[in-house]
Protein backbone atom coordinates (compact mmCIF):
# COMPACT_ATOMS: atom_id res chain seq x y z
CA UNK A 1 0.00 0.00 0.00
CA UNK A 2 3.00 2.35 0.37
CA UNK A 3 2.84 3.28 -3.30
CA UNK A 4 -0.78 4.40 -2.99
CA UNK A 5 -0.03 6.72 -0.08
CA UNK A 6 2.99 8.14 -1.84
CA UNK A 7 0.95 8.95 -4.94
CA UNK A 8 -1.98 10.51 -3.08
CA UNK A 9 0.44 12.70 -1.10
CA UNK A 10 1.85 13.89 -4.42
CA UNK A 11 -1.67 14.61 -5.69
CA UNK A 12 -2.54 16.64 -2.62
CA UNK A 13 0.72 18.56 -2.78
CA UNK A 14 0.05 19.39 -6.44
CA UNK A 15 -3.40 20.68 -5.56
CA UNK A 16 -2.33 22.34 -2.27
CA UNK A 17 -4.76 20.16 -0.33
CA UNK A 18 -4.50 18.99 3.26
CA UNK A 19 -4.51 15.21 3.83
CA UNK A 20 -7.92 13.79 4.58
CA UNK A 21 -8.44 10.18 5.65
CA UNK A 22 -11.83 8.64 4.92
CA UNK A 23 -11.70 5.39 6.85
CA UNK A 24 -10.97 3.97 10.28
CA UNK A 25 -9.32 0.56 10.67
CA UNK A 26 -12.28 -0.50 12.81
CA UNK A 27 -14.70 0.11 9.95
CA UNK A 28 -15.84 -2.38 7.30
CA UNK A 29 -18.34 -2.47 4.49
CA UNK A 30 -21.14 -5.03 4.45
CA UNK A 31 -24.77 -5.22 3.46
CA UNK A 32 -27.05 -5.64 6.48
CA UNK A 33 -30.48 -6.88 5.40
CA UNK A 34 -33.66 -6.01 7.26
CA UNK A 35 -31.99 -3.50 9.59
CA UNK A 36 -31.97 0.27 9.82
CA UNK A 37 -29.18 1.45 7.48
CA UNK A 38 -26.02 2.56 9.26
CA UNK A 39 -23.96 5.55 8.07
CA UNK A 40 -22.32 4.89 4.72
CA UNK A 41 -18.58 4.27 4.71
CA UNK A 42 -16.25 6.81 3.16
CA UNK A 43 -13.79 5.69 0.50
CA UNK A 44 -10.63 7.82 0.34
CA UNK A 45 -8.99 8.78 -2.91
CA UNK A 46 -5.81 6.73 -2.66
CA UNK A 47 -4.40 7.63 -6.07
CA UNK A 48 -5.80 9.47 -9.06
CA UNK A 49 -4.80 6.90 -11.67
CA UNK A 50 -7.73 7.11 -14.09
CA UNK A 51 -9.77 9.98 -15.48
CA UNK A 52 -13.06 9.36 -17.28
CA UNK A 53 -14.74 11.77 -19.71
CA UNK A 54 -18.49 11.74 -20.37
CA UNK A 55 -17.46 12.90 -23.80
CA UNK A 56 -20.86 12.39 -25.48
CA UNK A 57 -22.88 13.46 -22.48
CA UNK A 58 -26.06 11.40 -22.24
CA UNK A 59 -26.72 11.61 -25.97
CA UNK A 60 -26.77 8.29 -27.82
CA UNK A 61 -27.98 7.03 -31.19
CA UNK A 62 -29.89 4.19 -29.49
CA UNK A 63 -31.93 3.77 -26.31
CA UNK A 64 -31.01 0.57 -24.47
CA UNK A 65 -33.47 -0.90 -22.02
CA UNK A 66 -30.79 -1.40 -19.36
CA UNK A 67 -28.78 1.85 -19.59
CA UNK A 68 -27.95 2.98 -16.07
CA UNK A 69 -27.90 6.66 -17.09
CA UNK A 70 -30.82 6.39 -19.54
CA UNK A 71 -28.85 7.67 -22.53
CA UNK A 72 -30.93 8.28 -25.65
CA UNK A 73 -31.14 10.52 -28.74
CA UNK A 74 -33.04 13.09 -26.64
CA UNK A 75 -31.44 12.90 -23.17
CA UNK A 76 -29.45 16.11 -22.64
CA UNK A 77 -28.90 15.76 -18.88
CA UNK A 78 -25.21 16.02 -19.71
CA UNK A 79 -24.01 17.69 -22.88
CA UNK A 80 -21.14 16.70 -25.15
CA UNK A 81 -17.65 17.88 -24.24
CA UNK A 82 -15.69 19.95 -26.73
CA UNK A 83 -12.01 19.55 -27.50
CA UNK A 84 -11.39 22.71 -25.47
CA UNK A 85 -13.28 21.26 -22.50
CA UNK A 86 -11.16 18.12 -22.59
CA UNK A 87 -7.90 20.01 -23.02
CA UNK A 88 -8.52 21.99 -19.83
CA UNK A 89 -9.01 18.82 -17.79
CA UNK A 90 -6.12 17.03 -19.51
CA UNK A 91 -3.78 19.83 -18.43
CA UNK A 92 -5.05 19.52 -14.87
CA UNK A 93 -4.77 15.73 -15.03
CA UNK A 94 -1.15 15.98 -16.16
CA UNK A 95 -0.29 18.06 -13.09
CA UNK A 96 -2.05 15.55 -10.84
CA UNK A 97 -0.32 12.48 -12.27
CA UNK A 98 -3.23 10.74 -14.00
CA UNK A 99 -2.07 7.59 -15.78
CA UNK A 100 -4.85 6.67 -18.25
CA UNK A 101 -8.02 8.05 -19.81
CA UNK A 102 -11.45 6.65 -20.69
CA UNK A 103 -14.12 8.14 -22.95
CA UNK A 104 -17.77 7.18 -22.73
CA UNK A 105 -21.28 8.50 -23.18
CA UNK A 106 -23.84 8.19 -24.66
CA UNK A 107 -22.07 7.27 -27.87
CA UNK A 108 -18.60 8.89 -28.06
CA UNK A 109 -18.33 8.79 -31.85
CA UNK A 110 -21.37 11.05 -32.12
CA UNK A 111 -19.00 13.76 -30.87
CA UNK A 112 -17.44 15.42 -33.92
CA UNK A 113 -14.33 16.29 -31.88
CA UNK A 114 -13.70 12.66 -30.89
CA UNK A 115 -10.72 11.96 -33.15
CA UNK A 116 -9.08 15.28 -32.24
CA UNK A 117 -9.75 14.54 -28.56
CA UNK A 118 -8.08 11.14 -28.89
CA UNK A 119 -5.10 12.57 -30.75
CA UNK A 120 -4.59 15.16 -27.99
CA UNK A 121 -5.05 12.62 -25.19
CA UNK A 122 -2.64 10.12 -26.69
CA UNK A 123 0.14 12.68 -26.36
CA UNK A 124 0.06 12.23 -22.61
CA UNK A 125 -1.35 8.79 -21.85
CA UNK A 126 -3.24 5.64 -22.90
CA UNK A 127 -6.86 6.10 -24.02
CA UNK A 128 -9.87 3.79 -24.18
CA UNK A 129 -13.18 4.49 -25.93
CA UNK A 130 -16.44 2.75 -24.95
CA UNK A 131 -18.73 2.55 -27.99
CA UNK A 132 -21.82 0.70 -29.17
CA UNK A 133 -19.98 0.02 -32.44
CA UNK A 134 -22.66 1.36 -34.77
CA UNK A 135 -20.58 4.25 -36.13
CA UNK A 136 -17.40 2.28 -36.83
CA UNK A 137 -17.39 2.94 -40.55
CA UNK A 138 -14.37 1.95 -42.69
CA UNK A 139 -12.93 5.47 -42.86
CA UNK A 140 -13.22 5.97 -39.08
CA UNK A 141 -11.57 2.61 -38.44
CA UNK A 142 -8.69 3.52 -40.74
CA UNK A 143 -8.22 6.81 -38.87
CA UNK A 144 -8.29 4.99 -35.53
CA UNK A 145 -5.65 2.59 -36.83
CA UNK A 146 -3.47 5.52 -37.85
CA UNK A 147 -3.79 7.00 -34.36
CA UNK A 148 -2.94 3.60 -32.90
CA UNK A 149 0.18 3.26 -35.06
CA UNK A 150 1.68 6.70 -34.48
CA UNK A 151 1.03 7.02 -30.75
CA UNK A 152 3.60 5.93 -28.16
CA UNK A 153 0.64 5.23 -25.84
CA UNK A 154 -2.00 2.56 -26.34
CA UNK A 155 -5.41 3.18 -27.89
CA UNK A 156 -8.08 0.66 -27.01
CA UNK A 157 -11.73 0.23 -27.97
CA UNK A 158 -14.56 -1.44 -26.09
CA UNK A 159 -17.61 -2.43 -28.12
CA UNK A 160 -20.83 -3.26 -26.27
CA UNK A 161 -22.99 -6.26 -27.11
CA UNK A 162 -25.91 -7.69 -25.16
CA UNK A 163 -26.75 -11.00 -26.73
CA UNK A 164 -25.40 -14.01 -28.58
CA UNK A 165 -27.31 -13.16 -31.75
CA UNK A 166 -29.49 -10.51 -33.38
CA UNK A 167 -32.68 -11.62 -31.65
CA UNK A 168 -31.36 -11.52 -28.09
CA UNK A 169 -29.19 -8.44 -28.65
CA UNK A 170 -31.81 -6.31 -30.40
CA UNK A 171 -34.39 -7.09 -27.71
CA UNK A 172 -32.21 -4.98 -25.42
CA UNK A 173 -30.60 -2.47 -27.80
CA UNK A 174 -33.15 -1.99 -30.55
CA UNK A 175 -34.17 -3.48 -33.86
CA UNK A 176 -31.40 -3.62 -36.47
CA UNK A 177 -28.61 -2.66 -34.07
CA UNK A 178 -26.89 -6.06 -34.18
CA UNK A 179 -26.35 -5.95 -37.93
CA UNK A 180 -24.86 -2.44 -37.79
CA UNK A 181 -22.51 -3.47 -34.99
CA UNK A 182 -21.43 -6.53 -36.98
CA UNK A 183 -20.39 -4.23 -39.82
CA UNK A 184 -18.43 -2.08 -37.37
CA UNK A 185 -16.65 -5.09 -35.90
CA UNK A 186 -15.75 -6.38 -39.36
CA UNK A 187 -14.36 -2.93 -40.17
CA UNK A 188 -12.18 -3.03 -37.04
CA UNK A 189 -10.97 -6.53 -37.90
CA UNK A 190 -10.18 -5.28 -41.40
CA UNK A 191 -7.67 -2.73 -40.07
CA UNK A 192 -6.25 -5.10 -37.46
CA UNK A 193 -7.77 -3.55 -34.33
CA UNK A 194 -8.94 -6.05 -31.72
CA UNK A 195 -11.56 -4.49 -29.43
CA UNK A 196 -12.74 -5.68 -26.04
CA UNK A 197 -16.31 -6.92 -26.34
CA UNK A 198 -18.21 -5.74 -23.26
CA UNK A 199 -21.34 -7.65 -22.30
CA UNK A 200 -23.69 -6.94 -19.42
CA UNK A 201 -25.55 -9.65 -17.58
CA UNK A 202 -28.70 -8.45 -19.32
CA UNK A 203 -27.59 -10.99 -21.92
CA UNK A 204 -29.16 -14.12 -20.45
CA UNK A 205 -26.66 -16.83 -19.52
CA UNK A 206 -23.52 -14.79 -20.21
CA UNK A 207 -22.57 -14.73 -16.53
CA UNK A 208 -22.00 -18.49 -16.41
CA UNK A 209 -18.79 -20.25 -17.44
CA UNK A 210 -20.67 -21.87 -20.31
CA UNK A 211 -22.08 -18.51 -21.38
CA UNK A 212 -18.67 -16.88 -21.44
CA UNK A 213 -17.21 -19.74 -23.46
CA UNK A 214 -20.08 -19.43 -25.93
CA UNK A 215 -19.56 -15.69 -26.21
CA UNK A 216 -15.85 -16.11 -26.89
CA UNK A 217 -16.78 -18.38 -29.80
CA UNK A 218 -19.20 -15.72 -31.06
CA UNK A 219 -16.39 -13.14 -30.99
CA UNK A 220 -14.06 -15.46 -32.92
CA UNK A 221 -16.76 -15.61 -35.55
CA UNK A 222 -16.46 -11.84 -36.02
CA UNK A 223 -12.91 -12.35 -37.28
CA UNK A 224 -10.90 -11.94 -34.06
CA UNK A 225 -8.53 -14.87 -33.47
CA UNK A 226 -7.76 -13.75 -29.92
CA UNK A 227 -11.13 -12.67 -28.49
CA UNK A 228 -11.31 -10.24 -25.59
CA UNK A 229 -14.39 -10.31 -23.36
CA UNK A 230 -15.46 -8.20 -20.37
CA UNK A 231 -18.66 -9.06 -18.50
CA UNK A 232 -20.25 -6.34 -16.37
CA UNK A 233 -22.90 -6.55 -13.68
CA UNK A 234 -26.14 -4.64 -14.12
CA UNK A 235 -26.68 -1.47 -12.14
CA UNK A 236 -30.36 -1.21 -11.23
CA UNK A 237 -30.68 2.50 -11.83
CA UNK A 238 -31.79 4.57 -14.82
CA UNK A 239 -33.53 2.55 -17.52
CA UNK A 240 -32.58 -0.74 -15.84
CA UNK A 241 -34.62 0.16 -12.77
CA UNK A 242 -37.69 0.26 -15.01
CA UNK A 243 -36.75 -2.86 -16.97
CA UNK A 244 -36.20 -5.02 -13.89
CA UNK A 245 -36.35 -3.43 -10.44
CA UNK A 246 -34.48 -0.97 -8.29
CA UNK A 247 -32.44 -1.50 -5.14
CA UNK A 248 -33.98 -2.59 -1.87
CA UNK A 249 -33.35 -0.45 1.20
CA UNK A 250 -31.04 -3.09 2.65
CA UNK A 251 -28.87 -3.06 -0.49
CA UNK A 252 -26.62 -0.36 0.89
CA UNK A 253 -23.14 -0.50 2.35
CA UNK A 254 -22.55 0.23 6.02
CA UNK A 255 -19.51 0.96 8.15
CA UNK A 256 -18.28 -2.35 9.49
CA UNK A 257 -14.59 -2.74 8.61
CA UNK A 258 -13.54 -1.06 5.33
CA UNK A 259 -9.76 -1.32 5.43
CA UNK A 260 -7.33 0.57 3.18
CA UNK A 261 -6.75 -2.67 1.25
CA UNK A 262 -10.52 -3.04 0.75
CA UNK A 263 -10.81 0.56 -0.42
CA UNK A 264 -8.09 0.09 -3.01
CA UNK A 265 -10.25 -2.45 -4.85
CA UNK A 266 -12.99 0.12 -5.52
CA UNK A 267 -12.80 2.25 -8.64
CA UNK A 268 -13.76 5.40 -6.74
CA UNK A 269 -10.52 5.14 -4.75
CA UNK A 270 -8.45 5.89 -7.85
CA UNK A 271 -10.56 7.64 -10.51
CA UNK A 272 -12.95 10.51 -11.25
CA UNK A 273 -15.43 11.39 -14.04
CA UNK A 274 -15.45 14.66 -16.02
CA UNK A 275 -18.82 15.80 -17.41
CA UNK A 276 -20.25 18.99 -18.88
CA UNK A 277 -21.73 19.73 -15.45
CA UNK A 278 -18.59 19.23 -13.38
CA UNK A 279 -16.54 16.36 -12.01
CA UNK A 280 -18.31 13.36 -10.49
CA UNK A 281 -17.04 10.50 -8.40
CA UNK A 282 -17.48 7.78 -11.05
CA UNK A 283 -19.11 6.88 -14.39
CA UNK A 284 -22.07 5.15 -12.73
CA UNK A 285 -23.45 7.98 -10.59
CA UNK A 286 -23.62 10.98 -12.91
CA UNK A 287 -27.41 11.15 -12.48
CA UNK A 288 -26.98 11.66 -8.72
CA UNK A 289 -26.56 15.35 -7.78
CA UNK A 290 -24.62 14.50 -4.61
CA UNK A 291 -22.10 12.50 -6.66
CA UNK A 292 -20.94 15.75 -8.26
CA UNK A 293 -17.82 16.53 -6.24
CA UNK A 294 -16.72 19.82 -7.78
CA UNK A 295 -16.07 21.95 -10.83
CA UNK A 296 -12.45 20.90 -11.27
CA UNK A 297 -10.58 17.65 -10.66
CA UNK A 298 -8.72 19.25 -7.75
CA UNK A 299 -12.08 19.91 -6.07
CA UNK A 300 -12.70 16.15 -5.88
CA UNK A 301 -9.55 14.94 -4.10
CA UNK A 302 -11.37 13.86 -0.98
CA UNK A 303 -13.29 10.83 0.35
CA UNK A 304 -16.71 9.88 -0.99
CA UNK A 305 -19.57 8.28 0.95
CA UNK A 306 -20.79 4.98 -0.53
CA UNK A 307 -24.47 5.63 0.14
CA UNK A 308 -25.99 4.36 -3.12
CA UNK A 309 -27.35 1.01 -4.21
CA UNK A 310 -24.93 1.04 -7.15
CA UNK A 311 -22.08 1.15 -4.62
CA UNK A 312 -23.45 -2.10 -3.19
CA UNK A 313 -23.21 -3.71 -6.65
CA UNK A 314 -19.63 -2.46 -7.13
CA UNK A 315 -18.54 -3.91 -3.80
CA UNK A 316 -20.45 -7.20 -3.77
CA UNK A 317 -19.77 -8.06 -7.44
CA UNK A 318 -16.27 -6.62 -7.57
CA UNK A 319 -17.16 -4.37 -10.50
CA UNK A 320 -14.48 -2.31 -12.18
CA UNK A 321 -15.41 -0.24 -15.23
CA UNK A 322 -11.82 -0.19 -16.46
CA UNK A 323 -10.75 -2.53 -19.21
Amino acid sequence: MAGYYHRIDAIRNAANLKPVLGWRESDSVTAIPHQQPLPAPDVPLLALDTLWFQVAGTLCNIECTHCFISSSPTNRSHEMLTLADVEIRLAEARRLGVRDYYFTGGEPFMNRDMLAILETTLKQGPATVLTNGMLLRPELCRELRELFDRSEYSLDLRVSLDGFDAESHDAIRGKGVWERVMKGLRNLAGVGLNPVITVTEAAEGVGSAEGRTRFLEVIRGFGFARPRLKVLSLFRIGAEETRSHGYEEWERLSMDGLTPVDAATLQCSSSRMVTSRGVYVCPILIAEPAARMGETIADTLRPFALRYGACHTCWVDGVNCRT
